[in-house]
């Protein structure tokens, strides 16, 4: 079954697209990714999306027509991956988050918009979405969905591996003796990019190979006060986004830096700082959770920084790109969402309760019909062992 996973995560930056042709043989599911591209956003609605993102005030007019521009953009993203890789049997669109809304240890709900609509109607395929809400009925985050891809991929490693994606968010899955947990660790590219961002320090909105953080130097006082930050001290599961992590949260350390030494942080400082503050959070959960390999995928993978200073804080760790297992680091998540959907169309569950914190496992997603009657596979009895990707 040939599978298009698509997904803009945390960085809002863009589609990331996988499409996947699975095959059960026994126990082993057998991925071959294909075609894989990224999409940029057009600025504008890139700028338009950030402008309406939490804690900004926004209306639901403007919501509905980020959710039919975003839709729409999905929508092209997926013919382009069907004229350039192959037809494909079901599409699984994550969409855009804009909101995840968390009360203390709980997740109450999550909104994904895109509207996969835009995306049956142009490809004539049938379209799984709406992915993280199920979880969350069942008392789940909702996230990190990637958890059950890292358990099939992971779980024959011997003395335990951890699974870590630089997202806007950093989230980790850690495997070991058969047994699974996932969740969020804090902010991994979030807060970087914002500032970047809002102050303009290059067109890209990212700091590109690290640049800017290399040319600066960590402020302690800073990044004391950013490390104070209550939710790292929650214990997993849990799960946390932009909503807590923006520019005002940023703002808001600085002003208590400020008022403490009088003085002001500068630009190349604060990235320093904000990068320095990953690494420090990440390092600190993967020595917890005492894993001899880490496997890293997301942007933040690309930032020799924070790489480099990630493999001087672990020196009894492997640190290696997830593109060792056949996942490359660039496109995990849309081969997860491939994955997602290749389970639900079987019948089987898309989550792993360690991951995600959720009663119990759950079918996940919703099926808007393509262009003709919409047809599933017959339901796998039991759900695969283990997970081998190849190109």
């Amino acid at each position: 079954m040939r599978i298009l996973g698509m997904i803009s995560g945390t960085s809002h930056d863009g589609i990331d697209v996988a499409v996947v042709d699975f095959r059960l043989v026994g126990g082993l599911l057998e991925g071959r990714v294909g075609h894989t591209e990224s999409t940029p956003y057009p600025a504008d609605l890139r700028a338009r999306l950030i402008a309406a993102l939490p804690p900004a005030e926004t209306t639901l007019a403007e919501v509905c027509v980020l959710d039919t521009l975003i839709g729409q953009s999905f929508a092209g993203a997926a013919a382009s991956a069907i004229a350039l890789g192959g037809p494909v049997d079901l599409i699984v669109s994550h969409g855009q988050t804009v909101y995840h809304w968390v009360e203390g240890t709980h997740a109450l709900g999550t909104l994904q918009i895109g509207q996969p609509a835009w995306i049956a109607e142009r490809t004539g395929v049938p379209v799984l979405s709406d992915v993280r809400i199920r979880d969350i009925t069942a008392g789940g985050h909702g996230a990190p969905l990637v958890s059950v891809l890292d358990g099939l991929l992971l779980g024959a490693h011997e003395g335990g591996a951890g699974a870590l994606n630089l997202g806007g968010i950093a989230n980790m899955t850690v495997v070991r003796g058969g047994e699974l947990y996932a969740y969020d660790i804090g902010p991994a590219n979030a807060l970087i990019d914002a500032v970047v961002t809002s102050r303009g320090l290059n067109e890209r909105g990212f700091d590109e190979d690290g640049r800017i953080a290399a040319s600066g130097r960590v402020d302690e006082r800073l990044l004391e006060v950013l490390l104070d930050e209550p939710y790292y001290g929650l214990a997993a599961p849990k799960s946390t986004g932009k909503e807590l992590f923006h520019l005002g949260y940023v703002e808001a350390a600085l002003s208590i830096v400020g008022s403490r030494a009088g003085r002001e942080v500068g630009d190349a400082d604060l990235v320093a700082t904000l990068t320095e503050l990953t690494v420090r959070t990440v390092a600190g959960d993967v020595r917890a959770a005492g894993v001899g390999a880490l496997l890293v995928s997301g942007g933040g993978c690309r930032n020799p920084v924070i790489m480099d200073g990630l493999r001087a804080a672990l020196p009894g760790v492997d640190v290696a790109p997830s593109d060792d297992y056949g996942a490359p680091s660039d496109d995990k998540e849309a081969i997860a969402f491939a994955l997602i959907g290749w389970l639900t169309a079987h019948g089987l569950p898309g989550t792993v309760p360690g991951g995600t914190g959720a009663r119990s496992a759950r079918i996940l997603g919703t099926l808007t019909p393509g262009a003709g009657p919409l047809v599933l596979p017959a339901p796998v009895a039991e759900p695969p062992r283990s997970l081998v990707l190849t190109r």
